[in-house]
């Protein structure tokens, strides 16, 4: 409906042109909206106001020969004109049930399209450092990454899913001693204990099983432990295997899946940390000081240049994320996403910087970041702090235990990347409408329910006879509802451009409450087989996009609640 009404502007527009009203040369943006009070109509649009200074007129003067240049359309019932010049519209209840038999004709390919035209996009989310459990930060980039991941894929991008595992530096260092410490038979509270050691449970495990001589694959390599506790390279490459596995394993209980994982260890193995520093040095963007290897990244809009190698001979962490990204680049994409959390915005700018030094056609403002911000976890009201496995912080193991993948994915993926989240576990845990995924999938579940029924009353649903009465689904809530359903594919689109996955939570949100609002106003198993059957029609479009929109999000649609 939405596309009809802008080709009827856009032609309005064109007349008004030839009419010498509107100048030639003006660009009709033609703007397009759902209406927040149905008073006015379904859809209005504010073409006449942006117009109305090219063509020197008032703006509801040029509203008003805006409608008398429409074109006539079966697709509306009623053209008003409100306030100063917005266009209302007024949707035929025949045009607005078209979409019922466009939904299920297009059935789970319903809001995809190749608006994307199969280009290549790299989305690298999740990369925890291989030190211990994720945290519920990694669980929210995790679901985060991945929806946007299947937004893209919906509209007809070629995407790759890059987990960038940091297995290099103090962190790992510091990881080796832990465990070697374990291996010893220490404990956090021994003296020995080293000062930044870990201390949460995990640690023995990983310490047992490297006794055990147990053999650890993880993805690119297999490692067996040797048991010997004062071989720390051996430790340190056990304990990395095993906390890898660790993750994946974590990873795959949540839905999420990598096409590649990259090693930062890699980097410098193959030399391309050194062929990094050396490109940026021969490029005259460096200075040496203090003994340590500067960048000049004010050249390149940061605030202050950076150390980029210290006196002690060792990189700082920006330096191996500059040949990281220039790897990614080589590698032909033109796109990357970078989900990554708040704590990484210092290291976007530095990052681009060292890149644009390196002077190899690279853009201003690659790669692309999304960044989202952190996760409070409360229960009863209270913030819950600590893990047993963990030591220090909630697990995403421990959500998915507490309520559930679904539950988990969706609470995580639904507010902005860029607010804080609080994730209440009691409120995911009820069977309530105040629970947003229990009021969607029991949407879901509501159709499949009333197809059951239908069978069991033997009053099946007969899909030819439903499609010659779709103009009786002229209730109010009914018009509501495929008025929502019509705008899914619009809201796919909008998601995956503005690389927002929780416009589609909110939608199925809505979608939901307008299914909900529909089906106690409304009564499906009536005795007139005609009306029957175009409502279950309804339904089942309904349920069809619930599924899409729940897919996208990684969660589940249960037939039966």
């Amino acid at each position: 409906m939405k596309e009809t009404i802008i080709a009827l502007l856009d032609a309005a527009g064109t007349q008004l042109k030839q009419q010498g009203i509107l100048p030639h040369d003006t660009p009709l943006d033609i703007k397009v909206e759902p209406t927040k009070d149905k008073a006015h109509g379904d859809y209005a649009s504010n073409l006449a106001l942006t117009l109305a200074k090219p063509a020197g007129r008032k703006p509801r003067e040029l509203a008003e020969a805006l409608v008398a240049a429409l074109p006539e359309s079966t697709a509306l019932r009623q053209v008003d004109i409100a306030g100063p010049g917005f266009i209302n519209f007024f949707a035929a209840t025949d045009a607005v049930a078209q979409i019922v038999p466009s939904i299920l004709d297009a059935g789970d390919t319903y809001g995809r399209s190749l608006s994307g035209q199969g280009q290549k996009v790299q989305v690298e989310f999740v990369s925890a450092n291989p030190t211990g459990p994720l945290h519920v930060g990694h669980g929210r980039g995790a679901a985060i990454g991945d929806c946007l991941c299947r937004l893209l894929e919906a509209t007809g991008f070629e995407v790759t899913r890059e987990f960038y595992y940091n297995d290099a530096g103090a962190q790992i260092h510091n990881l080796a001693h832990s465990v070697q410490a374990r291996v010893k038979g220490l404990t956090p509270e021994a003296a020995e204990w080293p000062e930044d050691g870990y201390r949460g449970d995990y640690i023995i495990d990983v310490a047992n099983a490297y006794l055990a001589g147990e053999t650890i694959t993880a993805d690119d390599r297999e490692v067996t432990g040797k048991g010997d506790p004062d071989d720390r390279d051996a430790i340190r490459d056990f304990a990395v295997a095993y906390l890898r596995r660790e993750q994946d394993l974590d990873l795959k209980a949540f839905g999420v899946t990598f096409d590649v994982y990259f090693l930062e260890s890699s980097l410098y193995d193959d030399g391309k940390v050194e062929a990094t520093v050396q490109a940026l040095v021969d490029g005259g963007h460096t200075y040496e000081e203090d003994g340590a290897i500067w960048l000049r990244t004010t050249d390149f809009g940061d605030d202050k240049d950076r150390v980029m190698r210290k006196k002690d001979g060792g990189y700082t962490y920006f330096l191996p994320d500059v040949a990281y990204h220039l790897d990614k680049w080589q590698r032909g994409f033109t796109t990357v996403i970078n989900e990554q959390g708040a704590d990484h915005h210092s290291t976007v700018t530095r990052v681009r910087a060292g890149l644009q030094a390196l002077e190899t056609g690279i853009p201003q403002g690659w790669p692309d970041y999304v960044l989202h911000q952190m996760v409070l976890v409360t229960r009863s009201g209270v913030e819950v702090k600590l893990s047993k496995r963990a030591g220090s912080y909630v697990t995403l193991r421990d959500l998915i235990d507490e309520v559930g993948r679904d539950a988990t994915r969706f609470f995580l993926a639904a507010r902005r990347a860029d607010s804080q989240l609080t994730f209440d576990i009691d409120l995911a845990r009820s069977q309530s409408n105040d629970n947003p995924v229990y009021y969607i999938q029991y949407a879901h579940a509501r159709v499949c329910s009333m197809v059951r029924r239908a069978e069991a009353d033997e009053k099946p649903f007969d899909h030819a006879l439903s499609m010659h009465h779709l103009s009786r689904l002229d209730a109010e809530q009914e018009k509501d509802l495929m008025n929502r359903l019509a705008r899914y594919p619009e809201v796919v689109e909008r998601a995956a451009r503005t690389r927002e996955p929780q416009q589609v939570a909110q939608y199925l949100i809505d979608l939901a409450a307008d299914f909900h609002t529909c089906y106690n106003a409304v009564k499906v198993m009536v005795d007139d087989a005609e009306l029957r059957n175009a409502r279950m029609a309804l339904g089942l479009a309904t349920r069809q996009v619930l599924r899409n929109g729940l897919d996208l999000m990684g969660v589940s649609a249960p037939e039966e609640m």
